[in-house]
């Protein structure tokens, strides 16, 4: 299987209806694995998060693998679902497994399923080396935009409302420090334990998505 031409846009706005979900068999069967094993709001929080980025690259006219980031952003909190939740490994790492073998079952060839791998292992770094990583780049910045609002005012409030309006957050605020409040008790050596320590509770609530 071949890498797809990176996506090449630059605008100085981003509407949704101009971001395309794509449409390959991997991403349809990674929307199915999401859907049945997150919650409603996790699901959510995934596909925003791939818009999220989207609409960022968009913006900075980063190009990107479509295919590749929308399997990431989909597959991304897989380790901290009950069915998945690995007993000692952060849960990115986890999910960045279950990526790989899933990367196999879809007939990705090695380095392909390597890549995915790293992409949502990467989105739970400080930072990404957007030319090394940009996938990787971009998951981590819509991640942050979902959960904490980090960039959130460089898109348009109308963009941000119709994303919204489209995919809600569902409660997404207490589930999510729930789930990360839990990883961190059992595995305090992990990103959910570092990232309570330095004060992911305060930026959650301090989201301004959350107060669309």
């Amino acid at each position: 299987m071949q890498r797809p031409p990176a996506r090449r846009w630059h605008n100085d706005t981003v509407k949704l209806d101009d971001l395309t979900i794509p449409d390959s068999a991997s991403c349809r069967a990674a929307t199915e694995v999401a859907a049945a094993y997150c919650t409603p709001a996790l699901f959510n929080h995934s596909v925003r998060s791939y818009l999220w980025a989207a609409g960022h690259a968009q913006l900075t006219g980063l190009g990107f693998d479509a295919e590749l980031l929308y399997v990431a952003a989909l597959l991304h909190d897989l380790g901290l679902v009950e069915e998945f939740d690995n007993a000692s490994l952060s849960f990115e790492v986890s999910g960045g497994h279950l990526a790989w073998v899933f990367g196999a079952a879809a007939g990705w060839p090695e380095q392909r399923r390597t890549r995915v791998s790293e992409v949502i292992v990467a989105h739970m770094a400080d930072s990404v080396d957007v030319a090394a990583d940009p996938e990787g780049y971009l998951l981590e910045h819509g991640t942050s935009v979902d959960i904490s609002g980090r960039g959130c005012d460089a898109l348009a409030p109308e963009f941000r409302l119709s994303v919204l309006e489209r995919h809600p957050r569902l409660g997404l605020p207490e589930e999510f420090l729930g789930c990360f409040q839990a990883q961190a008790g059992r595995k305090p050596h992990t990103s959910p334990a570092e990232a309570l320590r330095s004060g992911l509770a305060t930026r959650i609530s301090a989201n301004p998505l959350d107060r669309v």
